[in-house]
């Protein structure tokens, strides 16, 4: 499968703009004036964050970006500028005398990070009026808006912001923060991560709670879609749009095979996302490429973006069969989205804590009677009963 043509995608992006600052150093001693590693500063690098995170990365897949928030009058607004033109995002920034530009100092030293320190002020009650007309002025050039709320007052009247680009015919995405989602009524679709979504809904103890409790927020906020990041347990889209209504979830298994630093993760699922729909093609796809996306930045470190070569090779890495490591609710739904395309499903299991020549005979045989195969696990004392005390070689 190829890639969509991003450079088609139009897209505005509205909210809290920050420059993410790393000053990296080796640690070779602890200091004499209190029990802390002491950096030797070597390298300092600037990168847009927050909703400049969010442009950045729809600015790397290729599409025409703009973008307004709130910054200070101050070099970091230079700063960030300056790196935002570098990658054709056109800014409309509006600076406001007497704050910061939210600046994030990060303090690195072999890969891991030892200090943060914020620069910042909420905008929350300065008179936005001028940022508003921009706004307003750019929506017909635009195909989708994206709301990058990251609670620093840029979007303290989202409900405005909506309500004109849904006037306008444009679909709205917001990324969420807080835990009051009503101010995000009528929203294309909404992008909180689980911790969001459960401090707004509550604690979720299986699949079907969590469906429920979309369900049952969708309904209540008039969002079109809702679309779950679960870190390692991949992503979960609610879509009234489905022609099977809202009975079950599109899940997601999570792709990262190797963590390093999950910062701006959302960032790029939201931009993915957000290229996607803008060209009209489906949620489902959207959220496959956003997965896809998702898996190759989490091996980064900091704040980055995920070119289209990355993003091909990440997709056409695995098949769209490949469904990942599925608990049982979720693999009882992947099984019925199968038979309803109908597709022919196989299963079979193992012990597999070594895995040799003969193993993978067997499984592509296997995987050859079908369109889809499962491959159950055994655990790890079920292969102690099978093979003896001694087994097994890898645990499950």
């Amino acid at each position: 499968m190829q890639l969509p043509d991003f450079s088609k995608s139009k897209i505005l992006i509205i909210g809290d703009l920050m420059l993410d600052r790393y000053w990296t150093g080796g640690t070779a001693r602890i200091s004499p004036e209190a029990p802390v590693p002491v950096v030797n500063v070597s390298g300092s690098e600037d990168r847009p964050g927050g909703a400049a995170n969010v442009a950045i990365n729809a600015a790397t897949l290729g599409a025409k970006v703009h973008l307004l928030g709130l910054v200070g009058n101050d070099a970091a607004a230079d700063v960030l500028q300056d790196k935002l033109l570098a990658m054709n995002v056109t800014c409309h920034f509006e600076p406001i005398t007497g704050f910061d530009t939210i600046t994030k100092l990060r303090v690195m030293s072999r890969n891991q990070q030892l200090l943060r320190l914020d620069f910042e002020r909420s905008f929350v009650d300065v008179d936005k009026t001028t940022l508003h007309e921009k706004y307003a002025l750019l929506l017909d050039d635009v195909d989708l808006v994206v709301l990058s709320d990251y609670a620093k007052g840029c979007l303290s009247d989202p409900q405005h912001l909506i309500q004109l680009a849904l006037s306008r015919g444009k679909k709205v995405l917001v990324d969420p923060k807080g835990n009051d989602f009503k101010k995000y009524h009528g929203a294309s679709l909404l992008t909180p991560n689980m911790s969001e979504f459960e401090a707004v809904v509550g604690a979720c103890s299986n699949e079907p709670d969590i469906l429920a409790k979309a369900s049952s927020l969708m309904a209540e906020n008039k969002f079109e879609a809702l679309l779950v990041t679960r870190s390692e347990h991949g992503m979960s889209l609610f879509d009234t749009n489905n022609s099977n209504g809202l009975q079950q979830a599109y899940h997601l298994p999570a792709k990262a095979k190797e963590v390093y630093d999950v910062t701006g993760a959302g960032d790029t699922v939201v931009s993915t996302l957000a290229c996607v729909i803008a060209l009209g093609e489906s949620l489902k796809l959207a959220c496959q490429l956003a997965n896809h996306a998702a898996s190759v930045v989490v091996g980064k470190l900091g704040t980055s973006a995920v070119s289209n070569t990355e993003l091909a090779l990440a997709m056409n890495s695995q098949t769209q069969q490949d469904r990942g490591v599925l608990n049982q609710e979720q693999l009882v739904a992947a099984v019925k989205q199968a038979q309803a395309r109908g597709e022919s499903v196989v299963m079979t299991n193992g012990c597999f804590d070594i895995l040799h020549a003969g193993h993978i005979r067997y499984l592509e045989t296997a995987k050859s009677y079908g369109d889809i195969l499962i491959l159950g696990l055994n655990s790890d004392r079920s292969v102690r009963a099978l093979k003896g005390e001694n087994r097994p070689i890898n645990t499950q």
